[in-house]
């Protein structure tokens, strides 16, 4: 009877163990149910806060995830902007030590006195250009709107800066500062191109691009007998080369695949913003305007580029050139002068015959 009453006492604890452990089992899967729910909704909360407004597009979903990588970009082009300045300065450095080295006096050797005058005249012009405009580049400010909110008026406010920004400004995240008609971040001169300095980045870009075709080909017959040479070394047996004369077979060859390569890709690139100076606009406006003509176009309406004065005079009016003469010494000369405008405000320049188009026409 007692060992009864012992079975039937542990069978009950059992069962009541047993019965613990499915009501824990059921809270913990609960609790299992509530945790997705909540993650489940605060996704669909970020998802809706992406979305908040009728402007929100699939750029700003992109934008936001892209986020991480453009702040990695912008601090790495910060800090190797020194080293991209450094490379140009070498690498211009050396070709010129090539051409004055190797080249020069076989030029002064072999030209007649007529070609030798033409060379010596356009190189050392194209070379001071080159300096004179790279130097200005990355030494003058772009241009900054002031941080005082009382100094303007009619103009709205950098979300970023939580300042000022007038027409044509833009935010850069690289300076972390609004620039003044900004056009892009040049890693290559560390610096902005804006309003006090893009006719200064343009004409380093042109005379550069100049300077390299003049280069490739000058040196065109020199590069093919230099690689001619070049392929003998492996013969058997090998050509009684001295190292000078290796030295300026490479020497030739390292200036021409160089020059002929930077030609091409700074050559696209400088015509790519000579369209965009043809048309009154910069990088930054160039998607902007695209934007707003493809939804005006959906209206029936036709978008006029507000800043855009006509081809010829947007060139006058980009390169400083209010009277004839200011072809030859505000173009074909180096010269400091400042662009039309402070920048924060875009009246009709002195040089422009005609009225401005209105912005939108139907």
């Amino acid at each position: 009877m007692a060992g009864m009453k012992s079975r039937q006492r542990m069978f009950a604890a059992v069962m009541r163990l047993l019965l613990k452990c499915l009501r824990l089992g059921r809270r913990r899967r609960f609790k299992l149910v509530r945790q997705v729910e909540q993650l489940w909704h605060y996704g669909h909360l970020c998802l809706r806060s992406l979305l908040y407004n009728s402007f929100t597009n699939g750029d700003v979903v992109l934008d936001s995830l892209f986020e991480p990588i453009y702040w990695l970009v912008d601090h790495v082009t910060r800090w190797f902007g020194v080293v991209f300045v450094a490379l140009v300065i070498g690498l211009t450095s050396s070709i010129v030590a090539i051409v004055y080295i190797c080249l020069l006096p076989l030029i002064l050797q072999t030209y007649t006195p007529a070609w030798i005058c033409w060379h010596l005249a356009y190189g050392h012009w194209n070379l001071i250009m080159i300096v004179f405009h790279y130097y200005m580049a990355i030494t003058t400010s772009p241009g900054h709107p002031p941080q005082a909110k009382d100094d303007l008026t009619g103009v709205s406010i950098c979300r970023k800066c939580i300042a000022p920004k007038p027409a044509r400004t833009h935010h850069c995240s690289i300076c972390n500062r609004c620039v003044l008609k900004m056009d892009h971040h040049c890693p290559w001169l560390n610096n902005c191109v804006g309003h006090y300095n893009h006719r200064y980045f343009f004409s380093f870009c042109l005379f550069m691009t100049m300077g390299c075709i003049y280069c490739s080909i000058s040196g065109w017959e020199m590069f093919r007998d230099a690689y001619a040479a070049i392929e003998t070394y492996y013969q058997t047996p090998p050509p009684t080369f001295s190292f000078r004369q290796r030295a300026f077979h490479k020497s030739v060859v390292y200036l021409w695949v160089l020059c002929s390569s930077v030609a091409l890709a700074l050559g696209a690139l400088t015509l790519w913003h000579a369209a965009l100076i043809t048309r009154g606009e910069t990088s930054i406006e160039r998607h902007i305007n695209k934007k707003e003509r493809q939804r005006l176009q959906k209206k029936g309406k036709v978008f006029r580029n507000p800043y855009s004065y006509g081809s010829w005079d947007n060139w006058k009016v980009f390169l400083g050139v209010d009277m004839p003469r200011h072809w030859l010494t505000r173009v074909l000369l180096p010269s400091p002068h400042l662009p039309h405008g402070t920048g924060l405000s875009w009246d009709l320049p002195p040089c422009v015959t005609k009225q401005r188009a209105p912005l939108l026409a139907i």
